[in-house]
């Protein structure tokens, strides 16, 4: 599990890790180079060159792969002394995280990894520790020396410290950082059992539930967009690079932080609020990248089904909870009472069924049939199973 912590660094201490994360950077994009580099050299046909340019290279240089990149890595810290300035874990881990991109773009066919820019590189890992780095209000870190931390929480007992990613947000201005735990025990898959509700989400509710619960949608990102239209105008007439123009950039960063935190602090509390009310939870297999492309494209972001629904699956784990997803097709043009299907606009927001007159709220409704539906697949399967056993 990953634990994560602010910390405090000293002056000192910040500008020796944002050179980590420029050198770091640098070397990432030198190693994405000689990838590209080595592929178009043995891109085009034998029988014919393009006019303008070719990469020119040996047949006798391999592809250069992690452990390729790995044994160059060494030879390049012999000659430039900023890659020796950072520890050498960190610097093996970089090449390590180009090639992972370059396997996952393998596997899905897309995402092909890209050079980072200027202070688009964030964050740098140490993988190991023989002992654990945290001592009192301080962590250890290599090279770094302690850096005061914040643990509001404590390390669980049984579990220790595998890896540190240190992580600079709001331009380096405030600084986290990733504790990686681990503890070697096994948790068994929750099945489903006890109370069962449906979760249908929304725009006009932020979501509805099955039992009649309704919460209303709060806008985090639209509220403070016209601050933020204001921090952006400002920032765009300052030169480029220059004092105030990295200041203004600053208070940028930081709204933007506020609101991606008080979104993730919401969607926390209601996933905890589900699962007091709850012991199995289903929620509609929706693909929420397609609502982002709509017209509602802005408020279908700002709400982030997507980063609720990953949440949610997290907090019934750690919770001991079920949570599952359904077919998400015609949820809202189904009676929950009787099954009767119609096909009605968005615009009525009240479902009343002319089979068997059964009359609620259209969300309420909506969730009443995922919960049935997840009752159908999971929970009546499981009992049913036990019964007969």
């Amino acid at each position: 599990m990953n634990y994560t912590y602010r910390i405090y660094p000293s002056a000192a201490q910040q500008k020796l890790m944002l050179s980590w994360l420029e050198t770091c950077r640098r070397l990432y994009n030198r190693c994405l180079r000689d990838l590209k580099d080595w592929m178009n050299s043995r891109k085009c046909l034998i029988d014919r060159c393009s006019i303008n340019r070719e990469y020119m290279m040996s047949l006798d240089i391999p592809f250069p792969d992690y452990m390729e990149q790995k044994r160059q890595l060494t030879q390049w810290k012999k000659t430039e002394p900023e890659l020796k300035e950072v520890h050498s874990q960190v610097t093996q881990d970089v090449v390590k995280r180009l090639h992972n991109s370059w396997e996952s773009f393998r596997q899905r066919g897309r995402g092909f990894p890209r050079f980072k820019k200027y202070g688009r590189y964030q964050s740098f890992l140490f993988p190991q520790f023989a002992t654990n780095p945290i001592k009192g209000g301080q962590l250890k870190l290599p090279k770094i020396g302690l850096v005061d931390i914040n643990l509001h929480r404590e390390i669980p007992d049984g579990f220790k410290v595998k890896g540190v990613r240190v992580v600079s947000r709001c331009r380096g201005t405030k600084w986290f950082v990733v504790i990686t735990i681990q503890a070697d025990v096994i948790v068994p898959d929750s099945p489903s059992f006890g109370r069962a509700i449906g979760v249908d989400v929304g725009l006009i509710d932020f979501l509805a539930t099955s039992d009649g619960l309704t919460i209303s949608r709060p806008k985090f990102f639209v509220d403070l967009q016209r601050q933020l239209k204001l921090l952006q105008r400002r920032a765009s007439r300052k030169q480029k690079r220059s004092k105030n123009w990295e200041k203004a950039q600053i208070k940028v960063a930081r709204l933007h932080h506020k609101i991606a935190n008080t979104r993730k602090d919401f969607h926390l509390k209601i996933a905890h609020q589900l699962c007091d009310q709850a012991d199995s939870i289903f929620v509609e297999d929706i693909d929420y990248r397609v609502m982002a492309k709509g017209f509602l494209g802005k408020h279908s972001l700002d709400a982030s089904f997507g980063q609720f629904r990953e949440l949610l699956k997290w907090v019934c784990w750690k919770r001991g909870k079920f949570f599952a997803v359904v077919d998400h097709r015609g949820t809202s043009k189904q009676c929950p009472n009787c099954g009767n299907e119609w096909d009605n606009k968005l615009s009525i927001r009240w479902h009343t069924c002319d089979e068997c007159g059964y009359s609620n709220n259209r969300d309420i409704a909506s969730a009443e049939v995922i919960c049935n539906r997840g009752i159908k697949k999971y929970v009546s399967d499981y009992w049913g199973k036990k019964t007969a056993c």
